[in-house]
């Protein structure tokens, strides 16, 4: 009951928050306008860019309200998702000027965000060993480096997926579902708790962002959702996972990681910046090879569905 209660005030919170927000963007020339001279502007009319802080809201009011934890971890998750909302705001802003805003600022402030969640105490500790059962804590250092490269990637990797309507938060909802059904099976209320909101946010905002869509979340929400997906896998299934478990959160989060992976690779071996913005990713190839996009979209969730079934199998046969 209380899982269900947290999936329904997520999602009618952000629900509610969406349309006066997206007037209040209008109001405010807050809006990504459509440009010529860039492929990956797919859209044909301004579309407000606001979403992003119904989502915050609603995630954060949820997960105080039922989790209930008020720890050093929640205040952490807090103060790195205002860090990437705000700095995700700068970027969007530029972006309604036709600009585009460094990457060097952004880098830093993920990083910052990343290095507040591991001080707080939410890191890749170790694993179990398989052929003896015994836990292996890693060295300080590699518990670090871990941690902030993946809290990282995994909020980079869902910002570089938010190219089409109805993508990136389709993608986060079924990663964030799968994350609550393993967290369940652990028996991990508190990052069931934050799973189940997470997909209430997710799906209130896709009944806005699915195609064509009303509104946008931005660089401001796409990054929030890839760091609190990233934040509950670290507290959920990367905690005392032995080595093949450690494959589930990537699993649930496969379309994405994999993609980007594919694209930082080849942008490098093309001699190009890797956060150099273009249209290489599945999305925009699938696009190209003449379907439309709300057939991109179904093939991708369809991936993402088979890639989350394969990590819940995983769990099954570690159980």
């Amino acid at each position: 009951m209380l899982y269900v209660l947290s999936f329904l005030v997520s999602f009618f919170i952000v629900y509610l928050l969406i349309p006066p927000l997206g007037k209040l963007a209008f109001w405010l020339d807050f809006v990504d306008r459509p440009r010529q001279d860039v492929e990956r502007k797919i859209h044909r009319e301004p579309i407000p860019l606001t979403a992003s802080y119904a989502i915050f809201i609603g995630f954060f009011i949820t997960y105080l309200l039922f989790a209930r934890d008020f720890s050093l971890e929640t205040l952490a998750l807090f103060i790195g998702g205002v860090l990437l909302l705000t700095i995700g705001t700068i970027d969007d802003w530029y972006k309604t000027k036709g600009k585009d805003f460094p990457a060097l600022p952004k880098f830093i402030v993920q990083i910052a965000a990343a290095v507040l969640v591991f001080l707080s105490g939410n890191a890749f500790t170790g694993f179990i060993n398989p052929f003896s059962g015994d836990y292996i804590s890693l060295p300080f250092i590699l518990q670090f480096v871990l941690t902030i490269v993946w809290i990282f990637g995994v909020t980079t990797v869902i910002n570089f997926s938010d190219g089409m309507d109805g993508l990136a938060g389709g993608l986060t909802a079924i990663s964030a579902i799968t994350l609550f059904i393993v967290a369940l099976m652990k028996g991990q209320s508190a990052s069931a708790i934050m799973a189940i909101s997470l997909v209430g946010v997710t799906l209130a905002y896709l009944r806005f962002n699915k195609a064509p869509a009303k509104i946008f979340m931005g660089d401001a929400g796409a990054t929030f959702l890839g760091f609190i997906l990233a934040v509950i896998a670290l507290d959920g299934a990367f905690k005392q996972a032995t080595v093949l478990s450690l494959f589930i959160p990537i699993l649930a989060m496969g379309v994405p990681i994999f993609d980007n992976i594919f694209v930082v690779i080849k942008r490098f071996i093309q001699g190009k910046a890797i956060y150099q913005a273009d249209a290489s990713q599945v999305h925009y190839r699938l696009l190209k090879a003449g379907l439309n996009q709300k057939q991109v979209v179904a093939v991708l969730y369809l991936v993402s569905v088979c890639l989350s079934l394969s990590s819940i199998i995983l769990l099954l046969i570690e159980t």
